[in-house]
């Protein structure tokens, strides 16, 4: 439905723009790749191209903060829903880029020195190293489920706007799976908290 096509671009475009410039990222150390001089002629439509380089980053910067979750959580459950997710963010990321380069588009980053909506920005991977325990979860729950959450947002908006066949495809996968990895980041919580955002309901001790 044209409608409903035009109101799902408008929500990618507006994602796309709404960048805050104040304050950069950190490269993902090890799975960033180098950039070219020479970009390859995009034959992509530009709504797919805009999907695909705004998720690779926003990816990288998750796999950056959940590199640091493997010994920092004070939750044994939290560290292992964090290795899972690790898993399958770099997967992810490498079927991106797979994608990024059947579509032509050039390996640089549009969005570097840009903080995104649901992306983990500079700030936090600093946030990130100065905590840890209790601390450290609730930053690491807040910032995944944004990320999770925000990614899930855009990729639905690609896959109604979208017209490549491939890249919406695509993206209606990452909808239903990431509707699966926000449940079973939920589920890690219960109890009460009011230090830990909706819908997360942790005990005031402990995150998880």
């Amino acid at each position: 439905m044209p409608t409903r096509r035009a109101t799902a671009l408008l929500l990618l475009l507006t994602v796309l723009t709404g960048c805050a410039r104040e304050g950069g990222r950190e490269a993902v150390p090890g799975s960033v790749p180098s950039r070219t001089t020479a970009a390859p002629v995009p034959s992509a439509d530009p709504t797919d191209s805009a999907w695909v380089q705004l998720m690779i980053p926003m990816d990288e910067q998750a796999v950056a903060l959940l590199d640091m979750a493997a010994e920092k959580p004070a939750g044994p459950r939290l560290r292992a829903w964090a290795a899972r997710l690790r898993t399958d963010q770099v997967a992810e990321l490498a079927e991106l880029r797979g994608l990024r380069t059947r579509m032509g588009l050039p390996d640089t980053d549009l969005h570097e020195g840009h903080d995104m909506p649901g992306m983990v920005t500079a700030e936090d991977l600093r946030n990130a190293r100065a905590t840890g325990g209790a601390a450290f979860d609730r930053l690491l729950v807040t910032q995944i489920h944004d990320h999770l959450r925000q990614s899930e947002q855009v990729s639905r908006s690609e896959a109604t706007a979208g017209s490549g066949a491939e890249a919406t495809a695509r993206a209606r996968e990452l909808v239903a799976v990431r509707g699966k990895q926000l449940a079973a980041l939920t589920s890690l919580c219960v109890g009460r908290a009011a230090d830990v955002p909706e819908p997360f309901a942790c005990p005031s001790d402990h995150p998880v």
